[in-house]
């Protein structure tokens, strides 16, 4: 049976990351015969580009807002010039790789967020098609993922990348990488090895963990309620940090627990 790895690269991380970075990701496959799923972000640029454009653009709770014309700048960042940038880093490395769209065969299947009233054209993931990605993996391939997703109807949506990367990592019960430009979740002035469900959400509620940070120890917590065994949030500018967490080796960073599971297996 194929081992994945989902790994979720961030927008204001993937300018940063160096080439070992990308030789440690294809050596994941190459070495150790892990098969790495990229999902990515692209904010900055997204952002970046938007105010070139005079297009205002604002966030709730980490999730941009996003009309029909932010939308389309979403689209060309994501599926374009982001993701086209990670294909030529990982076949640089020595790889082999292809970059999707979750629009592309109707790989993410996505509805409405609940608060759609408030942020617009964002969605949630309801489906992945995985059967899509396991002939391009059995190929030798490493799939590049931009999270845009469509609706049974045809329509588009944003979707934040943590979302995005979790609901692969589910649908392929495989572990999660989140690959950030910072050590872990920050409480106090330490990074925080492990943090519970129950500590993630008491962060959230005493703004102990704000913006960009909430999506993405919110995706941690809903990998595991969903089966899930691995989440992480690393380093990626940290040599051997994402080999380290692949094989299992003890690593800086931040990993997440369901309290509850963890009371019932002592």
């Amino acid at each position: 049976m194929m081992k994945i790895l989902v790994i979720k690269c961030g927008g204001s991380t993937i300018e940063k990351l160096s080439t070992s970075f990308f030789t440690e990701l294809v050596g994941l496959k190459n070495k150790h015969q892990i098969q790495p799923i990229v999902v990515h972000g692209g904010g900055p640029s997204i952002s970046s580009i938007l105010s070139s454009l005079h297009v205002k653009t604002t966030f709730v709770n980490g999730l941009r807002k996003t009309t029909e014309s932010v939308l389309e700048v979403v689209e060309m960042v994501l599926s374009g010039s982001t993701n086209k940038h990670l294909v030529r880093q990982i076949m640089k490395a020595g790889g082999n790789a292809m970059g999707l769209s979750g629009v592309d065969g109707k790989f993410l299947i996505a509805e409405p967020i609940a608060n759609a009233e408030e942020l617009g054209l964002v969605g949630e993931i309801v489906d992945v098609n995985k059967e899509l990605l396991l002939p391009i993996m059995q190929q030798g391939i490493i799939p590049i993922i931009s999270p845009v997703a469509v609706d049974t109807d045809g329509q588009h949506y944003n979707i934040n990348a943590d979302m995005a990367a979790a609901a692969v990592a589910t649908a392929f019960r495989a572990p999660l990488c989140m690959i950030t430009d910072v050590d872990g979740v920050l409480v106090g002035d330490s990074v925080a090895s492990k943090l519970s469900d129950i500590e993630v959400y008491g962060l959230i509620d005493s703004n102990q963990i704000t913006g960009g940070m909430i999506p993405k120890v919110e995706a941690a917590i809903q990998c595991l309620s969903k089966g899930v065994s691995k989440i992480g949030i690393i380093n990626g500018t940290t040599c051997d940090a994402l080999t380290h967490f692949a094989l299992n080796h003890t690593c800086a960073g931040t990993s997440f627990y369901l309290k509850e599971v963890m009371e019932k297996s002592v």
